[in-house]
């Protein structure tokens, strides 16, 4: 049931979102949030519009790049979250409805990773058969023993450091680049 409402949500603010042009999350969030009212979601509505928007810049993106695209409308039951779940008793849990949450058990081994010092589940995306958690991972920091740096010219490369600097000549492949273009360029002209 609440995989087709958040469907449902999502296909809203797509509709309102291509109705008034709009594809960023803001623009979105201001057009369909109050439209969202009539869905009975605990407060999935911003997940909703924030997967529509998504959508909506791919979608724009593709425009822009030339492709010939549809209008876009999510088909797939899927349930995506970043609010109010808790991992309790070795078990996702969230609501579903004002006062009731619904708990999904988690596998030994998911338990192991997410219990790591470190690691902490951001977001999860439910369908009918598949539980995907989003975790972000402290990375450790890596402390720098020497640096180098490398200039690219046209005609010349330099890479160095504090202790030695190297330079390459590389007007010979400027040249070599140069006749492969015209001898490709005199290929498409005999036609």
């Amino acid at each position: 049931m609440l995989l087709e409402v958040f469907r449902g949500m999502v296909n809203e603010s797509l509709r309102i979102g291509i109705a008034n042009g709009a594809s960023s999350l803001r623009k979105l969030s201001l057009l369909s949030y109050n439209q969202l009212a009539q869905y009975d979601s605990p407060s999935y509505k911003l997940c909703a519009i924030s997967r529509a928007a998504g959508i909506l810049a791919a979608r724009k993106k593709s425009i822009r790049r030339g492709f010939t695209t549809r209008t876009p409308y999510t088909f797939r039951q899927q349930f995506v979250s970043c609010y109010g779940f808790k991992i309790r008793n070795g078990a996702l849990e969230f609501p579903v409805s004002r006062g009731k949450r619904f708990s999904i058990p988690l596998t030994k081994r998911v338990l192991e990773i997410i219990s790591q010092p470190g690691i902490k589940v951001r977001s999860f995306t439910l369908t009918q058969n598949r539980l995907s958690l989003c975790i972000a991972r402290d990375t450790p920091m890596i402390e720098c023993t020497s640096t180098v740096g490398v200039d690219r010219n046209l005609r010349n490369l330099t890479v160095g450091n504090d202790q030695e600097t190297s330079r390459y000549d590389l007007s010979k492949c400027v040249r070599t680049a140069n006749t492969t273009v015209r001898v490709v360029a005199s290929f498409t002209r005999g036609r």
